[in-house]
């Protein structure tokens, strides 16, 4: 049987539900619901059961710490899915917050509010931040310095960045972050057919 594939992403307000709800059609996959919540609500064996029940991949499935400088449910959930033999992570979007507690983690790529891939980090308003290379500070994003991700794609806050990612503009950034990370695994998928 192979594996569900899933994008991680490291925000679960309601805002961000909607975004993924409506980014997840675009891409022909679909979004745990569920998993929205500030903290994540459901564990990681509970999310691991919905995303194998879910009708197509890509899976996005959201995590939140709601501002936990700990490692909270919602990082203990996304390690559990992140290492599910049966899940395929195909890429993680890791987004920012107001957190500076944090260590942060460093990311392949980061997108700014316009959508462009820079090459710096960015903040919750998808604003590039000169000083800071290629890290995004917030609160859900420390675990995934301890986990092998193929693509970590950096971005501003889902569905809001002072309305520049708004669901009725279709979410352009987010779209775009997830597009990013799918093209990256088709074609790594590609060169090994080769």
């Amino acid at each position: 049987m192979s594996k569900r594939q899933v994008i991680l992403v490291t925000d679960g307000d309601m805002v961000a539900q909607d975004t993924l709800e409506e980014v997840a059609q675009k891409v022909g996959g679909r979004c745990i619901s569920l998993s929205a919540g500030n903290p994540s609500p459901l564990s990681g064996p509970e999310l691991v059961g919905l995303i194998k029940q879910a009708a197509y991949d890509p899976v996005l499935v959201m995590f939140d710490d709601c501002g936990s400088n700990r490692e909270g449910v919602g990082e203990q959930a996304l390690k559990y899915v992140a290492t599910h033999p049966d899940l395929e992570v195909l890429g993680a979007i890791a987004v920012a917050s107001n957190s500076t507690k944090s260590q942060g983690t460093p990311v392949h790529m980061a997108l700014d509010c316009d959508g462009n891939v820079v090459g710096n980090g960015v903040d919750k308003y998808g604003q590039v931040k000169e000083s800071q290379h290629l890290r995004i500070f917030g609160d859900t994003v420390g675990v995934l310095n301890q986990i092998q991700i193929p693509l970590i794609v950096g971005i501003g806050d889902v569905g809001k960045m002072k309305r520049k990612d708004h669901i009725r503009l279709g979410a352009p950034v987010t779209t775009k972050a997830v597009k990013l990370i799918l093209d990256q695994y088709n074609r790594n998928k590609a060169k090994k057919i080769k």
